[in-house]
């Protein structure tokens, strides 16, 4: 198993000694005639079919297993997307801090199941996020719709 110039993972399987696997194949006898049989790989050009599909047959458990592994890249350039800082028509938008207690209480105060259904107003935040000002709370949802966290609701003065 290798990585191909940083972009692919490869694994391959090198055998120098064919003849210690077993395949179908008619087996010449010395005395009587021909017969199918289990018997050695033979080291020959005939034996490339059999053998791509026993090697493919040990690689199979490598596979299998990375194809198991989660694949954290994507995610994490989302959260790079998002913490960092942004322009916008021509204005700076500051990233999302996760660890800012303003910006967690009105996090969690998205995370409401009620916001999924029918979306939600900066009025029926207020009261939850107490240390908001409605003005700082426009100014935080702006951000927020900027960044593309929350959407607004067509047709409607509510966000989601």
């Amino acid at each position: 198993m290798y990585d191909k110039h940083g972009i692919v993972l490869r694994i391959e399987t090198t055998t120098n000694d064919v003849s210690s696997f077993k395949h179908h194949r008619k087996v010449e006898h010395r005395q009587g005639p021909a017969t199918r049989a289990i018997a050695p790989v033979k080291k020959s050009i005939y034996s490339l079919i059999d053998l791509r599909d026993i090697l493919l047959g040990c690689n199979r458990p490598y596979l299998a297993h990375l194809s198991a592994l989660d694949d954290f890249s994507a995610g994490v350039r989302a959260l790079g997307r998002v913490t960092r800082l942004h322009e916008v028509d021509g204005r700076a938008v500051k990233g999302i801090n996760f660890f800012e207690p303003g910006d967690s209480a009105l996090r969690h105060a998205l995370q409401n199941p009620r916001v999924n259904i029918a979306g939600i107003r900066r009025g029926d935040l207020l009261p939850e996020l107490g240390m908001f000002s409605p003005c700082r709370l426009s100014r935080q949802l702006r951000r927020l719709l900027d960044f593309g966290v929350i959407k607004r609701v067509t047709g409607t003065y509510a966000i989601t």
